[in-house]
């Protein structure tokens, strides 16, 4: 039910919630200009771990438009190389940027290492280890 407008004032001051167009216009939401949101999936499981060995860990379900952070600790000597996969893992390639090796490490870290754009990309952390543990996380 309305509320009636009451003497003396004679109007109601509009109130209602508006944003920025792309050429910076107020828009009013409305039923018809609702508002600009996105959605966004909860982050995958993150895979961590421990190892002495060498080891293929993964897969980790990367969120496209989020990034992937690598964290790698430890006492530790060798080499651990991030791969990407859009066949569930079949084949594995390694990341590259501009064409040279992108996300090998030998010594620890702790950084964002990607971006993904396609749903149905995996990645996996190849460790080949020489000696010592390893702890790593891909998130």
């Amino acid at each position: 039910m309305p509320t009636p407008i009451q003497h003396p004032a004679g109007y109601v001051p509009g109130r209602a919630m508006s944003y920025a167009d792309p050429a910076g216009n107020s828009v009013t939401v409305s039923a018809d200009t609702p508002m600009p949101v996105t959605m966004t999936a909860a982050a995958p499981a993150p895979v961590t771990g421990t190892t002495s060995a060498n080891l293929m860990a993964g897969p980790f379900l990367p969120t496209p438009g989020r990034a992937v952070t690598l964290a790698l600790s430890g006492n530790w000597s060798g080499s651990a190389r991030l791969l990407r996969s859009i066949d569930g893992g079949t084949t594995r390639l390694p990341v590259t940027l501009a064409g040279a090796p992108w996300g090998e490490y030998t010594q620890n870290c702790c950084e964002a290492v990607w971006e993904e754009t396609e749903d149905a990309a995996t990645l996996y952390l190849d460790i080949a280890l020489i000696s010592g543990t390893l702890m790593y996380r891909i998130a």
